[in-house]
């Protein structure tokens, strides 16, 4: 029998056609809830998405040509012309505490995002059980969640850890009259979201602890203060890189590479390397941001980049 495309499809219009009708289902119009639990050591881990939104491919990528950008998404089976952007938080519980690292967008998120407290409520969670939130670095897409449009705080009993460095830059007054004009509304955010509790925010240094088990690694490039966080329970070890990469299809596979939203791009490429390198040779989970949900998995080197391998999705924790 002469099997191709062409008889395939229409042996399935026969058969369709010869079916009795059935009653019809509308379509749901959405996603379900988007939560994935996973365990690192004995705390258990919760990524909680706040959806995505799509910019356009050219110019996101500064130091490369969009030739080869293009050529990068295609490979990974991703549109040419724009990037779609994810968003994911941690929500870690030690079994004594639970603690959130970064917030999403809140309710200032394009019309694609803004669905995390929907997603966290439906992972079992309630925001007046939040113990800590701890923040990797100042960009809205990562604070915006602390506090609403209207004011109103979100995590009311919650204590709210930053990087010092961080903290240090962007809330700096003439650090913030110095700045180009572009990038004045992320430091006037920043004290949109931090000036009510300003004297109640903690801060803490690379190298410390954030929170119990959550060290802070220094991953600056990014922003002036931009942290990743290694979380380690027991014999489990993670690496929640932040935005040391945006897309792995890009950044993972192509270190060197810089972001628009990078400040520093030559140091955020030295970073992004580094810790990848550090992934890959002691074999470490790692959780990226901006990577597709549920956002974790491993590095492996792959010629003069690397490469990312979804952990596998598990029922069991």
């Amino acid at each position: 029998m002469d099997l191709n495309r062409r008889t395939v499809l229409a042996g399935a219009a026969a058969t369709l056609a010869a079916a009795p009708a059935l009653a019809k289902a509308p379509l749901a119009g959405a996603q379900s809830a988007s939560a994935y639990r996973y365990k690192i050591g004995d705390y258990e881990v919760t990524a909680i998405h706040d959806g995505f939104f799509s910019r356009p491919l050219e110019g996101f990528i500064k130091n490369a040509d969009l030739a080869d950008v293009k050529k990068a998404m295609e490979e990974a089976f991703l549109p040419t012309d724009r990037i779609p952007i994810s968003f994911t938080t941690l929500v870690v519980n030690t079994g004594s505490k639970l603690v959130l690292i970064d917030t999403g967008n809140g309710d200032s998120g394009a019309p694609t995002s803004g669905v995390w407290m929907k997603n966290f409520k439906a992972a079992g969670f309630d925001p007046k059980d939040v113990d800590q939130v701890v923040i990797s670095h100042f960009h809205g897409d990562h604070i915006n969640g602390l506090r609403l449009k209207d004011g109103s705080a979100v995590f009311a009993n919650a204590e709210i850890a930053v990087p010092a460095p961080e903290w240090a830059f962007w809330m700096d007054d003439a650090k913030m009259a110095a700045a180009p004009d572009g990038l004045k509304p992320a430091f006037q955010n920043a004290r949109r979201v931090f000036g009510p509790i300003a004297k109640d925010v903690k801060q803490f240094e690379w190298g410390k602890e954030a929170a119990p088990g959550i060290v802070a690694v220094e991953a600056a490039g990014h922003t002036p203060g931009h942290t990743a966080f290694a979380i380690q329970s027991g014999p489990g070890r993670m690496m929640a890189m932040s935005d040391t990469t945006n897309h792995p299809a890009l950044f993972v596979r192509n270190p060197t590479w810089a972001a628009v939203f990078d400040m520093d791009g030559d140091k955020a490429a030295a970073t992004r390397r580094k810790l990848l390198d550090m992934a890959a040779s002691e074999k470490t989970q790692v959780g990226f941001y901006h990577a597709p949900f549920p956002a974790t998995g491993f590095i492996a080197k792959d010629g003069a980049g690397f490469r990312m391998q979804p952990a596998q999705w598990s029922l069991a924790l």
